[in-house]
């Protein structure tokens, strides 16, 4: 080790980031297997669930849905990682194709260099919180789901009821 004074690149420092965070992750959610097994990491994705959704109250836009706002979230998280990831509006709501998931690919990496990784794969993990977080925030007439393919998935967030059918039943029309 030299005294010299380094600086990061900006690379350099997303990249120390994301080793950080999956990291801690990895430690947080191994901890919580050991200790409490299936019912604790339950457990964990109900606090975590809870908080996130507490946060994304605090942090959404006015005039955006929380629907919409967190479909954006989801997706800017999975393109911290570089994932291929685009949302296309619906009548009912929208769709999020990952089709190419940067956490996914970044796990595998991780464990060819040596890393033991506390689930074989993210994807349940992930489905399971993401679900939990939505269900405490988005609209009560919104529901969202997920679809795995491949070394990717599929989210909608979709209205019991496209907007054209609400104005066609709406008595106000005329």
């Amino acid at each position: 080790m030299t005294s010299e004074t380094y600086s990061l690149e900006p690379a350099e420092k997303v990249d120390l980031w994301r080793q950080r965070y999956f990291e801690a992750q990895a430690a947080a959610e191994e901890f919580v297997l050991g200790e409490h097994g299936e019912e604790g990491l339950a457990g964990w994705i109900d606090a975590n669930s809870r908080i996130t959704a507490e946060l994304l109250r605090a942090q959404r836009p006015d005039g955006v849905s929380a629907a919409d706002h967190f479909m954006t979230r989801l997706q800017r998280q999975l393109m911290l990682y570089d994932s291929a990831v685009s949302i296309e509006p619906q009548p009912s709501g929208s769709v999020l194709r990952n089709a190419d998931c940067g956490i996914l690919r970044y796990r595998k990496e991780a464990a060819r260099d040596g890393v033991v990784l506390t689930f074989k794969s993210p994807c349940g993990y992930c489905q399971n919180l993401n679900t939990a977080i939505a269900t405490r925030y988005v609209e009560p007439d919104v529901t969202v789901s997920s679809d795995q393919a491949g070394d990717g998935c599929t989210w909608r967030a979709e209205r019991l009821h496209a907007p054209e059918e609400d104005a066609a039943d709406s008595p106000q029309r005329g």
